[in-house]
């Protein structure tokens, strides 16, 4: 039930959503004698606040920090396995397709694949089932398998783990199938902004995995990047606002042991 409900009021806080469900309440009150004075000033400040983020880099002063918590290093000379979190590969039109469709985030899968080739006694863990509540059906592991199969790489060295719909039941599941010994050095490979998270949810389970960052969006510097990209920027500050909520949300649930988890 959880899981339904924050998908549910992630669709009514994610910025665009929110400041369009603003606009259109905003919209009767114009015409309405009593409330055209409370109308106009919610659409002025809609108007604003997409002008102000059309033009400031807002979304990136809050990925760095989250990219940053997690700095990249080498990895420890003895590697005793490696957990992939899923996440770039869009389920439902894959099915729709009959081909694996990929996004952004498959450096995820890239990092797999060097690190296996690297590692070859480690142990590998993918984990993704489907994080879609109208489509459960479509699970992300048997994707990545056949994707996996199609570019040569020896997909039985991996175990697939496809009941996992969000970071929590990732840390979850994929113990339960990696079945990590005391003392054993394990990699956690996911987005950089997502790491912190995805870090504190394996810790929450007793799991202390070394973090891999990965698919990095900022190159770390806080700049004031003026520009004017209504459509990037807000994306970018949507995708920084959906992590740092997960962070509160997960800590408030205890999901994580930390609230802004650190190396």
């Amino acid at each position: 039930m959880d899981f339904i409900l924050s998908k549910i009021l992630w669709l009514a806080v994610n910025p665009g959503n929110l400041l369009l469900i603003v606009l259109t309440l905003s919209l009767p009150l114009l015409y309405r004698r009593k409330g055209v004075v409370l109308g106009r000033r919610l659409v002025v400040g809609v108007t604003l606040f997409l002008l102000i983020f059309a033009i400031l880099p807002v979304g990136r002063w809050l990925i760095v920090p989250l990219e940053a918590r997690f700095p990249a290093k080498p990895a420890p000379e003895r590697v005793d396995g490696i957990v992939v979190l899923g996440g770039f590969v869009d389920t439902v039109l894959s099915r729709k397709t009959g081909r694996v469709e990929v996004g952004g985030a498959v450096e995820r899968l890239f990092a797999m694949i060097e690190l296996a080739n690297r590692h070859p006694q480690a142990k590998i863990v993918f984990s993704g089932g489907s994080g879609s509540v109208l489509y459960p059906e479509a699970k992300e592991a048997p994707l990545v398998k056949q994707l996996l199969q199609e570019i040569g790489f020896d997909a039985s060295r991996a175990i697939f783990e496809d009941r996992s719909r969000n970071t929590y039941e990732n840390a979850i599941y994929s113990k339960e199938l990696g079945q990590p010994q005391a003392g054993e050095n394990w990699l956690l490979v996911t987005s950089a902004a997502h790491m912190p998270r995805a870090v504190g949810c394996f810790r929450r389970q007793g799991w202390n995995v070394s973090a891999w960052p990965v698919d990095y969006i900022t190159d770390g510097n806080p700049q004031l990047d003026l520009g004017f990209n209504l459509a990037g920027k807000l994306g970018l500050f949507g995708a920084a606002i959906h992590e740092w909520l997960g962070l509160i949300s997960y800590a408030a649930m205890d999901r994580t042991n930390q609230l802004f988890p650190a190396p």
